[in-house]
């Protein structure tokens, strides 16, 4: 039988172990920090973007963050790659302020000076593209080449832009009035809100920012809560470019954050532009916020490109971008799809499914209508060329669009078929011999030809 005295010095033994078991684990805090890829010495080159274990999300000139801290994973394999403290409200309401008050010394720089530092932030970018391409690669989920090159289409539009520096102008209209002049000329909105998605964190902030700062407009970033390392990195170089210069370092704010800070941003009078990237459903909400105070946007959304193959990729984004790949495999069955190939997440770590084709459906059919953000390809047939333009417009959004014809002759050919509107394909991005995927600075959204025999990509991408 247990005696008072026994129970007590059993309870005293059980704490006394437990005591030394706490204490043995306490003198191990080294072993609980390399399960973050950025202490494993395979991933040492994330220093070289000056990211640490715990990033500040935060930036207006110096660097905070006092909000939820929020881990980056590798779609790759799942594991955590560092940390970052986003931003609470306060300190976006101080980072909106800081950035106002730096618009007033950036406005009054010539345009070409600005030029000069966008010219400088594109050096800057050269000197770190093959590792901040490894960033994109390793925190998005896309393969190195597609990261390197979308780092190199920010240096492309930096480029661009300076070129825009020395042509900023206005006309010189007749006035109806004898010995006057009518000169239009164009000035600086004031501070461009800029908020971007996972699937290009880097170079949709590139083609806003270096035009914004040209124009004489600071910036405030609120990249993808899924991709924060990489808005961190390209925000240290960008900052460091400034300081080199004696700029504010809020002419290019950052706050990183969910959609709290998204929508403040839409919602804020003193947020002159909103540049907004991502899905339609979350654009609509965006749009509507920020009409119903008269302010002024650009929207590019979602949609569902007519092509895509490719044999080469990465992962998909996250876990619950597997879950949308599955969902959307048993929607099609249901709708009457065939199954041709893939259809199955892959036995690996990682956020790997198959590549996955689909026959059978109906032009119509929900899911085709319907952007997933997941490698399945629904492939129809048509009988006549107005008919396949018809179904393509028939989707409510429209990003970018192909054709592939062997006719490439003047005259009524299925390459100005597709490409006369409005008969055409109505998307952002018209294709004729060139796949949907990329986009040249050189222009704005428009229509590409290719008349040559081979399919080289922009940004010098090659899958090799």
């Amino acid at each position: 039988q247990w005696t008072v005295s026994g129970i007590m010095g059993e309870f005293v033994v059980r704490c006394f172990s437990l005591k030394k078991r706490l204490s043995s684990l306490s003198f191990r805090p080294v072993a609980a920090m390399s399960t973050l890829l950025i202490n494993q010495p395979k991933y040492t080159w994330l220093k070289e973007l000056g990211l640490s274990e715990d990033n500040g999300g935060v930036f207006n000139g110096t660097w905070g963050g006092k909000g939820e801290v929020v881990t980056s994973y590798c779609p790759a394999n799942n594991e955590p790659i560092a940390r970052v403290r986003q931003a609470t409200m306060a300190e976006y309401e101080e980072t909106v302020q800081k950035a106002r008050e730096a618009w007033k010394v950036w406005a009054d720089i010539p345009a070409p000076k600005r030029g000069e530092i966008v010219r400088q932030i594109g050096d800057a970018l050269r000197k770190k593209i093959k590792v901040l391409g490894s960033l994109v690669s390793l925190e998005m989920g896309k393969i190195y080449v597609e990261g390197v090159g979308e780092v190199q289409e920010y240096v492309d539009v930096c480029d661009y832009a300076v070129g825009l520096s020395r042509m900023i102008g206005g006309p010189v209209l007749p006035s109806e009035r004898p010995g006057h002049a009518l000169i239009e000329q164009w000035n600086p909105v004031g501070l461009v809100g800029i908020i971007t998605a996972f699937n290009f964190p880097v170079a949709v902030y590139g083609w806003n920012n270096a035009i914004a700062l040209i124009c004489g407009n600071v910036c405030l970033w609120k990249g993808a809560p899924t991709t924060p390392l990489t808005s961190v990195a390209v925000t240290k170089i960008v900052a460091e470019v400034l300081e080199q210069n004696n700029l504010p370092g809020a002419i290019c704010s950052m706050t990183c954050g969910g959609a709290d800070i998204g929508s403040a941003i839409a919602k804020d009078k003193q947020v002159d532009l909103v540049s907004f990237t991502g899905s339609t459903h979350v654009g609509k909400q965006v749009a509507l916020m920020v009409q119903e105070r008269f302010g002024r946007q650009l929207l590019e959304l979602g949609g569902n490109n007519a092509i895509i193959a490719s044999t080469l990729y990465g992962p998909l984004h996250t876990k619950q971008a597997v879950q949308q790949y599955l969902n959307a495999v048993e929607q099609a069955k249901q709708q009457g799809g065939t199954l041709v190939c893939g259809g199955k997440v892959m036995d690996r770590p990682g956020n790997y499914v198959e590549p996955t084709i689909f026959t059978g459906l109906a032009h119509d059919a929900p899911i085709v209508h319907t952007e997933t953000f997941v490698p399945i390809l629904y492939v129809i047939k048509f009988k006549t060329e107005e008919e396949a333009f018809t179904w393509n417009n028939e989707v409510k959004q429209g990003l970018s669009s192909s054709i592939f014809t062997k006719d490439m002759g003047l005259g009524d050919s299925d390459r100005d078929l597709f490409l006369h509107r409005p008969k055409g394909s109505d998307c952002g991005i018209v294709n004729v011999n060139i796949p949907t995927s990329g986009a040249e600075i050189g222009g704005a959204f428009g229509d590409t030809i290719n008349y040559s025999k081979d399919l080289p990509l922009a940004q010098g991408i090659k899958f090799e």
